[in-house]
């Protein structure tokens, strides 16, 4: 039950974080946790209690904790989530809340292609000079399609015969 916990920590402790390794959490993805895994309720267990319980199972001048600290921390949960209950009953009880639970993104502002939006990002529907700067997919060309590549062969431009020098006969 525990690997199914250390697996639901670690999932929690890279949300967010761009460098984060999966080894410690910070106080915001573990009152995450704890609301994405319905251990706090509201009643029993509320926010407050959950930063409590951070605060004192991590290092004095620590902003993170690691899974051994994070197990303190539920056993301290368990006992206000589940009273009567003993601590080993009470841990597993936790344990069986996170199990399987992946950082919910409801409330995430989605990009929106409504309306006017869906005509102006579609390419194909480009006029002019915009129109060179994207291929048939719609992909951008670069800065080939920005700027006007100049020929440097030599040759005046127009010139039907360029590039024919090499091949007459003499």
């Amino acid at each position: 039950m525990a690997s199914e916990a250390e697996k639901t920590f670690h999932r929690f402790a890279v949300f967010g974080e761009s460098s984060g390794s999966g080894a410690e959490m910070n106080n915001k993805n573990f009152s995450k946790l704890c609301k994405d895994c319905h251990v706090m309720d509201g009643k029993t267990v509320t926010s407050t209690d959950v930063d409590i319980v951070f605060s004192k199972v991590k290092a004095k001048n620590a902003r993170t904790i690691t899974f051994v600290q994070f197990q303190e921390a539920m056993k301290e949960l368990g006992q206000k989530r589940f009273k009567g209950k003993n601590p080993d009953e009470a841990l597993e009880g936790i344990y069986k809340l996170m199990e399987g639970q992946d950082p919910a993104t409801t409330g995430v502002t989605k990009a929106t292609t409504v309306g006017a939006v869906d005509r102006l990002t579609d390419t194909s529907k480009y006029t002019g000079s915009h129109k060179e700067r994207f291929d048939e997919s719609g992909k951008g060309k670069g800065i080939a399609g920005r700027e006007e590549v100049t020929d440097n062969s030599g040759y005046v431009s127009g010139y039907k015969g360029a590039g024919t020098y090499d091949k007459k006969d003499k």
